[in-house]
């Protein structure tokens, strides 16, 4: 429980200082909102000012910061400045596209990742180098390119998935969600079979599991309980790392699939300097990536008791 409150104390500590990097951030870069609000017009300095004080844009930099962080702590982020949308609906209205199709990757990159890499290293022969090949096909090939592939062949090729939308329902989302999912997750399963791999075999040789086999266990239950189970470190250290970085990356596949995913908002929202929509995004980001973190930490006391009887020491 110590350890808990810790690495939650330290996250809340990330999102303060990340949400004050982000409100810097794009008041620093150039031009302003009410340069875009005025669309390029010609106004006099009191129509300006009035704008400037209908979004707060008057007040001391500490204190719109201040307004800010209370009001998103609420559930608040403002008013979109090109719909004059609230923020807080908007993106929440293209969440649930791009939490599916993180999700559906994740799970692609767990299955095919870690199930690859284990029998690459537990079956040698051709079947470890046809795996040893796709791995390093996918360190060399962008996720762009992948989509590109995977919309030529499957979608307009062979016509098996749709190649645009992100469907209604949850058999239909799956449905247009398949390929987008694929490509995004490729480079990472490459990643993780190859960890993964890597780490099975040194277990293989480990002193422990050598003396499992001497004494007569059976190999299965050698496998699973000391090979496969002490090599998970590295592997969802690797793991928990990739899938926080698939919400980063989320918006290069939204973009080719035109899918209605925040990903796609964010990128929109920079070109058009939607302040409020920019900030929103980037602060959900960066508490999701914590969240992963935390939750990658908490799997290796599960996967591993000595790393929680380490922790109890520490405390």
């Amino acid at each position: 429980m110590p350890y808990l409150l810790r690495r939650l104390g330290a996250l809340v500590i990330v999102l303060v200082v990340s949400s004050f990097v982000v409100f810097s951030g794009m008041y620093l870069a150039p031009g302003s909102p009410e340069q875009f609000l005025v669309q390029g017009r010609t106004v006099s300095p009191e129509v300006l000012a009035a704008i400037r004080q209908q979004y707060g844009l008057d007040d001391p930099f500490l204190v719109r910061y201040w307004n800010w962080i209370m009001g998103a702590v609420q559930g608040d982020f403002g008013r979109s400045l090109v719909t004059q949308q609230d923020v807080g609906a908007l993106v929440a209205s293209r969440v649930p596209t791009t939490l599916y199709l993180v999700l559906y990757s994740a799970l692609l990159i767990a299955i095919l990742g870690v199930g690859l890499g284990v029998l690459a290293a537990t079956r040698s022969g051709v079947f470890e180098k046809l795996i040893v090949l796709g791995s390093n096909l996918g360190f060399a090939v962008p996720t762009f390119f992948a989509a590109l592939i995977l919309m030529a062949i499957f979608g307009v090729g062979l016509g098996w998935f749709p190649v645009s939308g992100s469907g209604q329902g949850f058999a239909d989302r799956i449905w247009h969600l398949t390929l987008p999912a694929l490509a995004l997750s490729f480079p990472s399963i490459a990643v993780v079979a190859r960890i993964t791999r890597t780490s099975v075999r040194e277990e293989q040789g480990s002193e422990h599991v050598i003396m499992a086999v001497a004494r007569g266990l059976p190999k299965r239950f050698v496998l699973w309980r000391h090979t496969i189970r002490n090599s998970m470190l590295p592997v969802v250290t690797i793991l928990g790392t990739h899938v926080a970085g698939l919400l980063a990356a989320a918006f290069v596949i939204e973009y080719a699939f035109t899918l209605d995913g925040i990903g796609s908002l964010l990128v929109n929202s920079v070109q058009k300097k939607d302040f409020a929509v920019v900030q929103a995004i980037a602060l959900i980001m960066v508490l999701a990536f914590g969240l992963i973190n935390l939750l990658v930490d908490l799997l290796y006391a599960v996967i591993d008791p000595r790393v929680r009887l380490a922790k109890g020491a520490q405390s």
